[in-house]
């Protein structure tokens, strides 16, 4: 049997682990339950891949997007792993040879989305793999009290408790508060002595509050054309402000795209590669773009309207340098915005308990854009951050 730093150094090309991964797969190939809480860009997919390719059997990937899968398959088979995915977008007749492959020892890494996982027909197809770890990608969607919950992350135990080979679970995530740790360890039965937290600070990555301008569209304008051939990722509150500030970027001769849910599957995919591969300079996106992405030359997020919390912008802006070296997150403040997430907050039908962390989320981001006039690093950010 190959070692993790063998895989590490012949698979992947790398002399040396990054904080927290070595820990994360001794515990895993010791066949224990971890939650491994590491910062965007700290290698937290490697914790799964390196034990898939050390370990018998096959590994599942609990993925929440299609777009994620992807990416992370395409940068498997350019390292001569083979993977594949069973979601929405593969076609039927492609489901039971991809499982055939598996069974077969061919597939490693199987990634499917929790959704699938549901259904009790491919519970029973499962029963005939060796799986021998489940690893859950952005953890933090199984939790009520993330920004990015997902009801089906709720039945993920359950599922992984049908399979008859028993495996260990991994759960990975890059924005877990305290009460998002517990809730995950919980729901994953994942005790306390096998958390892995690894320090948040990338001072590679500064940020800065740009207060109320009075011309949103012509400030992105301008910054943007102080850097050019440097790929930045724009963030709006809605898929009407994408297309319109895409539609006026394009007109000022910036190579850009639009990214949100309205497109179709293969919109979107043609829009990441499209980025991925700077053929455009700029990606405009609602949240529904980033998760997983695996670019490394983002010099900038740019954040054109105010967030709802601090644990969406802090996963947003640190798709930025991921590759180490300097870059920026600019957040734009409009008074505007926090009243309305207030008034979002106001009309849900949430109970008590979860309404008051939503203002208590928002209490947070609004203390950040009206103390902040300067740039700041992930710590400053964090120490907010923690209270929840």
């Amino acid at each position: 049997m190959k070692s993790s730093i063998e895989v590490l150094k012949n698979v992947f090309g790398y002399t040396t682990f990054r904080p927290g991964q070595e820990r994360v797969i001794e515990q895993v190939l010791k066949g224990r339950n971890v939650l491994a809480v590491m910062p965007t860009g700290a290698g937290k997919s490697m914790c799964y891949q390196i034990p898939a390719l050390v370990n018998p059997g096959v590994t599942l990937v609990i993925s929440p997007l299609i777009s994620l899968m992807k990416d992370q398959i395409d940068s498997l088979k350019q390292n001569g792993i083979n993977a594949a995915a069973l979601n929405s977008a593969t076609p039927q007749e492609e489901v039971n040879p991809i499982l055939r492959q598996a069974y077969e020892g061919k597939i490693k890494l199987l990634y499917i989305t929790p959704e699938r996982l549901v259904m009790d027909y491919f519970r029973y197809q499962l029963n005939f793999l060796d799986i021998s770890l489940v690893a859950v990608d952005e953890a933090h969607c199984i939790s009520q009290w993330g920004h990015d919950f997902r009801p089906a992350y709720r039945q993920i135990m359950e599922g992984v408790k049908s399979i008859k080979s028993q495996p260990n679970i991994l759960a990975l995530t890059a924005t877990a508060t305290p009460s998002v740790q517990k809730d995950i360890a919980d729901q994953l039965n994942i005790p306390a002595e096998n958390y892995v937290i690894t320090s948040f600070a990338r001072p590679n990555l500064s940020f800065k509050v740009v207060d109320n301008p009075k011309n949103t569209n012509l400030y992105l304008l301008d910054y943007i054309k102080k850097h050019p051939n440097q790929s930045g990722i724009v963030y709006a509150s809605t898929r009407k402000n994408v297309e319109e500030l895409t539609d006026y970027l394009a007109q000022n001769g910036i190579l850009t795209a639009s990214y949100h849910a309205g497109l179709s599957n293969k919109e979107r995919a043609d829009v990441q590669d499209a980025f991925q591969f700077d053929k455009v300079q700029v990606i405009v996106a609602t949240n529904a773009f980033g998760m997983g992405i695996d670019k490394r030359n983002v010099r900038f997020v740019i954040h054109a309207n105010s967030t709802p919390n601090l644990e969406s912008y802090y996963q947003e802006a640190g798709r930025a340098g991921r590759d180490g070296e300097p870059c920026e997150g600019i957040l734009i403040y409009h008074p505007k915005d926090i009243r309305l997430y207030r008034w979002f907050i106001e009309q849900s039908d949430l109970d008590d308990e979860y309404q008051k962390i939503q203002y208590q989320k928002l209490a947070a981001i609004t203390k950040y854009v009206n103390t902040t006039y300067r740039q700041i690093f992930w710590s400053d950010l964090l120490s907010m951050w923690q209270m929840f």
